[in-house]
């Protein structure tokens, strides 16, 4: 039994050094508050999400802005991740009882990506700092998101800039000490 054990160890551990699948997704988010979520990936392992949903027992609006960090399983296209950042609430109420809030939002999910579609639930309480109805909400949804960006797709576009960059060099140049 150890040594099963062990061996699953070093196969998740040789896969998960990959980072996700995809570098620009975006889509809809369904859940407790429903809206709008875009993740764009800025390191290997992290992406910035930008969430923009309605409440739907509240009159209010919230933007939310969390960096997250993945931590892949078995392979760079299921992920669980973590992350925090920054919400900022809009009330829509014709009399507002309480001001627009702001505060800090934490996440922690899984997702999964299938094709060009990544596939996410996650936990997202939000603690307001200030103002809003309650100092404290629990958000949870499933997120659907396209993938506008390949990871692939960008790699092959740097490659082919790193290519044009040489072959212009040469024909201003030529190679070496001598130039032709």
């Amino acid at each position: 039994m150890k040594r099963i054990l062990i061996l699953l160890f070093f196969m998740i551990s040789g896969f998960s050094f990959y980072s996700q699948s995809y570098f620009t997704a975006g889509g809809a988010r369904f859940g407790t508050d429903w809206g709008i979520s875009i993740q764009q990936k800025v390191f290997k392992h992290t992406t910035v999400e930008g969430i923009f949903q309605s409440s739907l027992f509240r009159e209010e609006l919230m933007l939310s802005v969390m960096p997250e960090y993945h931590f892949p399983v078995l392979s760079k296209r299921l992920n669980v991740y973590l992350g925090a950042g920054y919400h900022q609430g809009f009330n829509t109420s014709s009399d507002p009882v309480y001001p627009s809030p702001y505060g800090i939002t934490v996440v922690a999910g899984a997702e999964i990506t299938l094709a060009r579609f990544v596939v996410s639930y996650d936990y997202k309480p939000a603690f307001n700092l200030y103002g809003g109805e309650h100092s404290w909400y629990n958000q949870s949804a499933l997120s659907v998101r396209y993938v506008f960006v390949k990871q692939n797709a960008l790699k092959k576009f740097q490659r082919k800039r790193e290519k044009m960059k040489k072959k212009k060099k040469r024909a201003e140049g030529g190679k070496g000490l001598f130039k032709n």
